[in-house]
């Protein structure tokens, strides 16, 4: 399909902008809107002139950037929580705690930012019922509120996502890791696996929306079952 002369012009000037340096390596462009009212077309034509010049490498279009995680081709959102998210699914998911328990690393609270090198570590198993364990999951969280008393409380609602949340916390910000890890002999123990048998490895570090850290877990994910999916989102 021949593109409109509009959108090659739309195209061409960005370009010309971008390649003579008026829009310096990581400067965000004009949104859709103000550049429909300079070139005098629709934001339609706008998106596709983007479309041609992320397509180049010109530019990244970073809206709705985020990384899925699937169970069995269906989508999880870990926000709901992982009980939650894989109940959803329709295979019936069982956990084991493995411990909750105070823990001193002062490296990794350098490594997050933080004076107290003390957290709540907490380790899980989880399982299909009557099947294979799928993942082990070992979060680190800050030792206060509710989730200091999960030591000798146990969990809420045998939940981390919601003893998170009666502590206050609401994670909106996110970084994640993924890479494939061999089981080490205490992982392959841990899930009744064979030693240096390769799992998905995710690490996730969550923050509320003022920076205050919420949670670090290092996941180990069974590939049969999960996979994980990029998705990206138009934006100007």
């Amino acid at each position: 399909m021949p593109v409109s002369p509009k959108r090659r012009l739309v195209a061409d000037a960005l370009r010309d902008a971008i390649a003579t340096g008026r829009y310096a390596p990581g400067q965000r462009l004009p949104g859709e809107h103000d550049l429909a009212e300079r070139f005098a077309v629709s934001r339609g034509t706008v998106r596709a002139a983007l479309a041609d010049l992320a397509d180049e490498e010109y530019i990244a279009i970073h809206g709705g950037i985020g990384s899925i995680v699937t169970f069995d081709g269906a989508a999880l959102d870990p926000r709901s929580g992982w009980a939650r998210s894989l109940a959803a699914t329709g295979t019936e998911i069982a956990v084991r705690v493995l411990r909750i328990e105070r823990v001193s690393r002062p490296g990794q609270a350098a490594e997050l930012g933080l004076d107290d090198p003390d957290f709540i570590a907490v380790d899980r198993v989880r399982h299909v019922v009557g099947g294979p364990d799928v993942s082990l999951e070992r979060s680190l969280v800050p030792p206060f509120g509710r989730l200091a008393s999960a030591v000798d409380d146990g969990l809420v609602d045998d939940s981390l996502t919601a003893t998170i949340a009666s502590a206050g916390l609401v994670p909106a910000l996110a970084e994640q890791w993924v890479d494939v890890q061999p089981l080490t002999a205490e992982e392959a123990a841990s899930l009744h696996r064979a030693v240096g048998e390769p799992f998905l490895h995710s690490r996730r570090v969550s923050r509320t929306a003022d920076g205050r850290f919420v949670e670090a877990v290092d996941s180990l994910l069974d590939p049969s079952r999960f996979r994980l999916h990029m998705k990206f989102g138009s934006a100007s």
